[in-house]
């Protein structure tokens, strides 16, 4: 199954507003498994970068001047995202954001039933606890050192690795090597395997006359034995 991961950046908190989109980057995944494929964009607003917004993710009106215009290049974000299901952090704001951009640009909206939010699985699997990515990540051993300030593309890239540890994880060492690999395919497997890949066939242990017979000497030894006399 392909789903799209993808994180927004903004000049605020509300489109209705009007703040806008500035950026927005996507990862592809197929089967839980990133492919490799993204798409990444910048876009020029159309006015000024509220101080608080920048501080949060360093992206000045003067760095935007120069970007696309969000309808000049929307084709590239619908053909890129398809009609796979999209997964975000807090994903009612990141589509508020993404379906306001595309009615600027007279598209058609996404439709919300394609929306899968991390947060609403993180709250039902850790009730109580804090849901941030940052604090998911380190829940779940994602690497974020690299992560200063909030980035579209490097946020959906952290938030791919979450979200297959939220719907279960990667189940490492379950797979065994593929069959091309001969006899190399047998150290591969766990150790248990291996000695029933290595068994040989059972060696009779049928009793000798004389072993039956010293047993029957010795069980009349036995005074009041428990299974009678």
């Amino acid at each position: 199954m392909r789903e799209v991961v993808f994180d927004t950046e903004t000049t605020g908190l509300d489109p209705r507003t009007g703040d806008r989109m500035v950026e927005i980057g996507c990862i592809e995944m197929v089967n839980r498994v990133a492919t490799g494929s993204s798409y990444h964009a910048y876009y020029n607003p159309q006015r000024d970068m509220p101080a608080g917004a920048e501080a949060v993710h360093g992206l000045s009106a003067a760095f935007l001047a120069d970007k696309p215009l969000f309808a000049d290049i929307a084709s590239e974000l619908i053909d890129f995202i398809g009609d796979a299901p999209l997964v975000a952090h807090n994903a009612g704001f990141d589509f508020g954001f993404l379906n306001a951009e595309l009615t600027i640009a007279s598209m058609e909206p996404v439709c919300m039933s394609r929306m899968i939010d991390t947060v609403a699985i993180a709250r039902k699997k850790h009730p109580g606890a804090k849901l941030s990515l940052d604090a998911l990540c380190s829940r779940y051993g994602v690497d974020r050192s690299h992560r200063v300030k909030h980035g579209a593309l490097l946020d959906a890239e952290l938030l791919a690795q979450v979200y297959v540890e939220l719907t279960g994880g990667r189940q490492i060492g379950l797979e065994l090597a593929s069959q091309e690999a001969g006899s190399a395919n047998i150290l591969a497997m766990p150790a248990k395997t291996q000695v029933m890949q290595n068994r040989r066939e059972p060696r009779p242990h049928s009793a000798t006359a004389e072993e039956l017979r010293r047993h029957q000497e010795f069980m009349k030894e036995i005074k009041s034995p428990l299974w009678g006399g």
